[in-house]
């Protein structure tokens, strides 16, 4: 019986996930008892809601029934969208958080604009552009207002 591992998993979702029109940002396989938990992350310019997490859900949980990579184990599965706590790695991270406050190493502004060479951060009134290769990832702050 082989075990569930995060490239077998990452190897059967990838390719439901993007031909549903979602990126796959990260899959973890833990064990929980007798049982292996699958958390999938998925996102998309727009943003993931409810419904579209269940319809994802349900086509990578087919798929996985159907190769069924980890032979007879259990798994629960659960897919959902990145919190606002996830590091902003890859370019659609940022593009996609246009307009709110981040923090990227000592840099701490709005994100005005994304283009493929960089992001345009607005800090203090003034834009700057920072290349992707010297930016390294960042965060969203939290804004309560």
């Amino acid at each position: 019986m082989a075990a569930l591992s995060n490239e077998r998993v990452r190897d059967v979702a990838a390719p439901v996930v993007t031909e549903a029109g979602y990126d796959l940002e990260d899959v973890a396989v833990s064990t929980a008892g007798r049982r292996s938990v699958v958390r999938i992350v998925v996102d998309r310019d727009g943003g993931v809601d409810l419904d579209a997490v269940a319809e994802v859900s349900r086509a990578i949980s087919a798929r996985l029934d159907e190769v069924d990579p980890g032979g007879s184990t259990p798994y629960v599965l659960e897919v959902s969208s990145p919190g606002v706590d996830r590091p902003l790695t890859e370019p659609r991270h940022w593009r996609r958080n246009v307009g709110r406050l981040v923090r990227a190493g000592e840099v701490e502004g709005r994100i005005r604009e994304v283009s493929d060479d960089g992001v345009a951060i607005e800090v203090k009134g003034a834009v700057e552009t920072v290349s992707f290769t010297d930016l390294g990832p960042g965060t969203i702050v939290v804004e309560f207002s």
